[in-house]
């Protein structure tokens, strides 16, 4: 099985470990992987995942070897079947490389040593945080293969760094350094070479350990508040915050009250 979970309190480890193919996606993995991550969000226990490439390399993107023995029919089953991506709870068909469609209740952080490049970096653009070791980079790399990105990639990088910028790193295919991804909001963190797993994990663990309502209600204010009007904005914030509010936010603010969190204390909450 090239797909296992680790399972430490309440996040979850993903790791794809392919690592003969640099983490490079077949259908096996990439359907491995959406069973995964909707096994995480289902489970109640589930807080954050973290999306890991065993081995050095994040993701190579579409395995290329596989592409090549498809027929024009067997691509336009492999990426195209059932594109008619339905309305509502029903989940859209399963990208090239898994989840990249999927909207989960939770939030998953990517831990990026090594290449995410062409479907890789679409991956990894997929999570809702990116941590990179010092020498990981992104790149659409595909570009020199006549393959476009199919998994989300030209929708999810330009809300991340703005259009031009999207638009130079799309049609360049360049290599894009964990340095520069920093700077220009492609991931969140840059850490030391092999400490890319660790450091999202014990983000991962912070996450987890606040009180869930409002951090999934913050979350999903910030995602589902993208493009609409602001009044639409607040009013979608508000309706989000409120239940939050009635579930934990009486509740936390009595703890306060009794002297917990002081002086930005996160520990004792």
């Amino acid at each position: 099985m090239t797909v296992s979970i680790e399972r430490n309190d309440h996040v979850w480890t993903v790791i794809h470990d392919r690592p003969e193919a640099t983490n490079a996606m077949d259908p096996d993995s990439a359907q491995a992987l959406v069973d995964a991550f909707l096994a995480f969000d289902d489970d109640p226990d589930a807080r954050v995942a973290v999306l890991w490439g065993a081995g050095g390399a994040f993701c190579s993107g579409w395995d290329l070897k596989y592409a090549a023995s498809l027929t024009p029919e067997g691509f336009q089953a492999e990426v195209a079947d059932g594109l008619d991506f339905p309305i509502g709870a029903s989940p859209a068909p399963r990208g090239p490389l898994g989840p990249t469609r999927l909207e989960l209740s939770k939030p998953v952080i990517a831990a990026v040593e090594g290449p995410a490049v062409a479907g890789g970096m679409e991956l990894a653009m997929w999570c809702d945080v990116r941590v990179m070791a010092e020498t990981a980079y992104f790149g659409v790399y595909c570009r020199r293969w006549g393959i476009p990105l199919l998994d989300g990639g030209t929708v999810r990088l330009p809300r991340l760094v703005g259009q031009g910028k999207a638009l130079e790193i799309t049609m360049t295919g360049r290599q894009v350094p964990a340095d520069e991804c920093a700077q220009i909001g492609l991931c969140e963190q840059v850490t030391a070479v092999g400490e890319a797993r660790a450091v999202a994990e014990a983000m991962a663990h912070q996450i987890a350990g606040f009180p869930q309502e409002a951090v999934l209600a913050d979350r999903r204010s910030i995602i589902e508040g993208h493009g609409l009007p602001i009044r639409d904005a607040l009013r979608n914030e508000w309706n989000n915050g409120l239940r939050a509010c009635r579930i934990e936010g009486i509740a936390g603010a009595d703890r306060f009250r009794s002297g917990k969190g002081r002086s930005g204390d996160f520990d004792d909450i």
